[in-house]
């Protein structure tokens, strides 16, 4: 391919609105360009590398036993309806409600529901299971605020699989081929990945991991121990519990005034003791019954985990109302003292405080001198918080905190989908029996971003070889010298022939302007042929990622490429 040729709109400047390495190196490189608010156009060159992730991809799927259908965007509302998820969704489902023909339909965000509804159709007994089914499809979700450029958009392009399972055995032999492929698809895209313990979140099911790319640009955190033995997503983690500190003589159960001081700050600064001193008491709605999660200070209550161990449905912070008829107090003056008849779980780590501070359930009021069993009583105790710096895991280790991108979720469903959809199969009994789901994505997308993030110095991207949009750029000099072209077409012809991606820069510009562009858009391998080097005998070679320059006689290059790519 000739750059005269081609299509690439590279910019000198970084756009002002452009924060994270990834959104200012695509559209400074011409990969994308914004078109509205979370939707871009991908340009030929970024076009061409999405292309490739794809064929990465769909490579292995097929591979792990993956078949490929295509399924629509545009989806009824009633199957989102069977599963209750038109609510679990809220916002970020986009509803097309303005003509008749489209009332009652919504852009898939994702495709459980239609693809259970295809499964369900024409599967109907065990004789036709396993089967996994994937699509590459573009994906719709109204996210309120895109930022990062392709990380988080209302627009994207994601492989979504599910498999289909006569039972739990074959639903984990599933599970560990997608796992599998999916770590082979991350090593062939070149991707520093992490695989993690995970939440399922909107998407439900029973165990999932997510695949990570650690980089500042992220908007996920990873946790892992020091000693490489654990991993999780931050939703996910679980820490080794606390360890009392010293004893300390019981104080007296004290009231004090702390008129208009409601938050942690506020009161720990009034009464002059630390965020860790105090006990967050926090109403919530769980399928609609009050429900009272107790933790430190200095803590967050991590609501996937409550919602696991209190097994519900639903789960929301309660309102101004339930929380005064629950508490006899306004919003800020909650506590554990003097409550009844409400279910309350602590987490472990206020099990162990000792003198605390917290709420009088008084409006203007707190506690000073409060202990556990003497002052206040508890229904049960579990993990409720998210891991903090200065934790450990259960066996010891330190906890690191990394920012992350999630590039791949896998999850295991069980019979959440099939059940709402009365999606079943007769065994080899004849017995009717729900299919058991699993379901595996891969954001298309933010491959290309994460590797930008990962791969890239103050000159511009560094692509690895397997996803580039070219693997070898020949940069002419002195495009007006008929040997230079000549001799830069030749080697552009040969490896153009061998099977290798080549882009030929032809341009009648300054050599300064088309090094910068050639480091900018990170093509692998470069080639620079100019009137001085031919007149000594030789072409220069250099890969993007090192300093280093060999020179090699101009009828030999082609050789030390094919060589090259032999090995990799």
């Amino acid at each position: 391919m000739h750059w005269s040729h081609f299509f690439i709109p590279t910019l000198k400047e970084t756009p002002a609105d452009a924060v994270v390495p990834s959104h200012q190196l695509m559209l400074r490189a011409g990969l994308i360009r914004q078109i509205a608010a979370g939707a871009y156009a991908y340009l030929p060159i970024g076009h061409r590398i999405l292309r490739k992730i794809e064929n990465i991809v769909r490579e292995e799927m097929n591979r792990a036993g993956a078949i490929e259908l295509h399924m629509p965007a545009m989806q009824p509302l009633d199957l989102w309806k069977e599963t209750g998820r038109d609510e679990a969704m809220g916002s970020t489902l986009v509803h097309l409600p303005d003509k008749s023909f489209r009332k009652g339909t919504v852009l898939g965000p994702t495709h459980e529901e239609v693809i259970t509804e295809i499964v369900r159709a024409y599967v109907s007994s065990y004789k036709q299971l396993p089967v996994t089914l994937y699509q590459i499809q573009t994906k719709f979700r109204d996210e309120e605020r895109p930022k990062s450029g392709v990380l988080r958009t209302r627009e994207f392009l994601m492989k979504d699989a599910y498999s289909f399972n006569p039972s739990l055995e074959s639903l984990n032999e599933s599970y560990e081929r997608m796992y599998e492929a999916y770590c082979k698809i991350y090593e062939r895209c070149g991707m520093p990945y992490v695989a993690v313990e995970a939440e399922s979140g909107a998407i439900g099911g029973d165990a999932s991991h997510e695949f990570m790319v650690v980089t500042d640009a992220g908007e996920d955190w990873l946790v892992r121990t020091e000693d490489g033995s654990y991993a999780a997503n931050v939703e996910r983690a679980v820490m080794a519990p606390l360890k009392a500190g010293p004893s300390q003589d019981a104080a007296n159960l004290e009231e004090v005034h702390t008129p208009g001081k409601a938050t942690i700050d506020e009161v720990s600064t009034l009464l002059k003791c630390k965020p860790s001193d105090m006990i967050k008491t926090i109403v919530y709605s769980a399928d609609g019954t009050p429900t009272i999660a107790l933790v430190r200070g200095d803590h967050e209550v991590n609501e996937a985990k409550l919602r696991k161990h209190l097994d519900c449905k639903s789960l929301e912070l309660a309102n101004v109302e339930t929380i005064r008829k629950v508490t006899g107090a306004d919003v800020g003056f909650a506590g554990p003292v003097g409550l009844s008849d409400v279910r309350i779980i602590a987490d472990q780590a206020v099990t162990i405080m000792q003198n605390a501070v917290t709420g009088a359930n008084k409006t203007d009021y707190h506690y000073t001198g409060v202990n556990l069993d003497r002052d206040f009583s508890i229904t049960e105790s579990a993990d409720l918080r998210y891991a903090v710096q200065g934790d450990a895991a259960q066996n010891g280790s330190p906890l690191v905190f990394e920012k992350c991108i999630e590039v791949g979720h896998v999850f295991k469903l069980g019979t959440k989908y099939s059940d709402a959809m009365k999606a079943t199969f007769l065994d080899e009994n004849g017995k009717s029996k729900p299919i058991i789901m699993g379901c595996y994505g891969i954001g298309v997308n933010r491959i290309l971003a994460a590797s930008v993030e990962a791969s890239h110095d103050d000159n511009g991207i560094c692509w690895p070889v397997s996803i580039a949009p070219f693997s070898v750029h020949i940069v002419a000099l002195d495009v007006r010298d008929d040997t230079v072209m000549q001799t830069a077409t030749k080697i552009h012809d040969e490896l153009e022939a061998a099977g290798i991606d080549v882009l030929l820069d032809d341009r009648d510009s300054r050599p300064g302007a088309k090094f910068k562009d050639a480091d900018l858009i990170g093509i692998p391998y470069r080639v620079t042929v100019g009137k001085r080097g031919l007149a000594d005998g030789i072409v220069e070679f250099k890969l993007r990622t090192s300093d280093d320059v060999e020179k090699i006689a101009p009828d030999q290059i082609v050789g030390v490429i094919r060589e090259k790519f032999a090995n990799l």
